[in-house]
Order: C-alpha cells, then structure tokens, then sequence
C-alpha cells in the first residue's frame, strides 16, 4: 500500500493504517521528541500524544508538501505544548545577550553520545531553543511565534545554551588530555 492510501485509510478512521502509520514513522517522530524531552519516559509520553494529534487532526492534511514535515511539525509541537505551559522562559533585556561561540572547539573529537547527553541535560529553556535554532534549522523570529517569547529570549537563551555546552565540551576535553598524559 503506498503512502497516500495509507493516509486515506487513517482519513477513514481504519485502525489498521494507523497502526500501519504509526510503525511506519514512531522511531524518526521519537527521536525527534527525544531531542526536546528531559529524559526517554518524557519523549514516549510526547510522541504518544502526538499520535493522538496526528490521528485526531489527519483529515486536515491536505497532499500539499511532505507528509513527514507535517508530523514533524505536530511532534515539535506536541514537545513544546509541554513547556508553553510551565513557564519556564525568561523574559530579558536585548541588551543581556552575549554571543557565545564554539568555533575553538574540534567537535569532531568530541563523542556524539557524551555531546547528545550534554544537550540533553540542558535546562528546559535552553534546550528547546538550542535544538530548534542549531538543530531543526528555526530562525529566532519563528522559535518566539513557537514559544510565545520575545525574540530577545529566544536569542538569550540560545546563547546561555552555548555557554553551557562550551563549558562541558572544555571540561571533557581537558579530562581526555589529561587521560593521554
């Protein structure tokens, strides 16, 4: 069965194509939600909400532009649903922000795992803007539509983010020198 019957078929409510559909894109939506979640509990609890989206607002997608970005844009939003509500931003001042950058840093020495759970580990605030503008491509003009913040938090908090990561990444670069000694 190709893609258009399947989504006609979860159109048409039949529980089969939905768990067909489900199959088809649960481990790219889960990583997705992984990447805005606190921890694995958290990003299986979102990806399941977002099904439930996916499947309750189906008949609203229309054939026009990727299927995939369409539920990826669900999965985002069912992640940041989660923190819209917990107020976890901090409103600042354009004049707070300072640029942080990691460009010194040889990311490619740099285990994917160790840089994956740094991110993680992020405060709420700092890793859903970090992965929506660094990793998901958003400019700081749609992460504030997204988050409901000015755009000046949206740039502060991307630039904390950094800070933070730059700190960790420094600190587990100086642990593997000084293991080579």
């Amino acid at each position: 069965m190709g893609l258009e019957q399947l989504i006609q078929k979860c159109k048409d409510n039949d529980i089969n194509a939905q768990s067909d559909l489900y199959k088809l894109y649960s481990s790219k939506l889960f990583s997705l939600c992984l990447k805005y979640s606190k921890n694995h509990a958290e990003a299986e609890d979102t990806l399941q909400d977002a099904f439930l989206t996916i499947f309750k607002k189906i008949s609203q997608y229309s054939g026009k532009g990727s299927f995939e970005g369409w539920l990826k844009r669900i999965a985002i939003n069912t992640a940041l649903q989660r923190y819209r509500t917990q107020g976890v931003f901090d409103i600042v001042n354009e004049n707070q922000i300072e640029d942080v950058y990691v460009e010194d840093v040889d990311i490619e020495t740099v285990d994917i795992d160790f840089l994956l759970n740094s991110i993680q580990e992020l405060p709420d605030r700092y890793r859903l803007v970090f992965n929506l503008y660094v990793l998901d491509g958003y400019s700081h003009k749609e992460i504030s539509n997204m988050l409901k913040i000015t755009t000046g938090t949206t740039k502060s908090n991307l630039a904390r983010a950094r800070k933070i990561l730059k700190e960790k990444v420094e600190n587990y670069m100086a642990t593997l020198n000084s293991q080579s000694l």
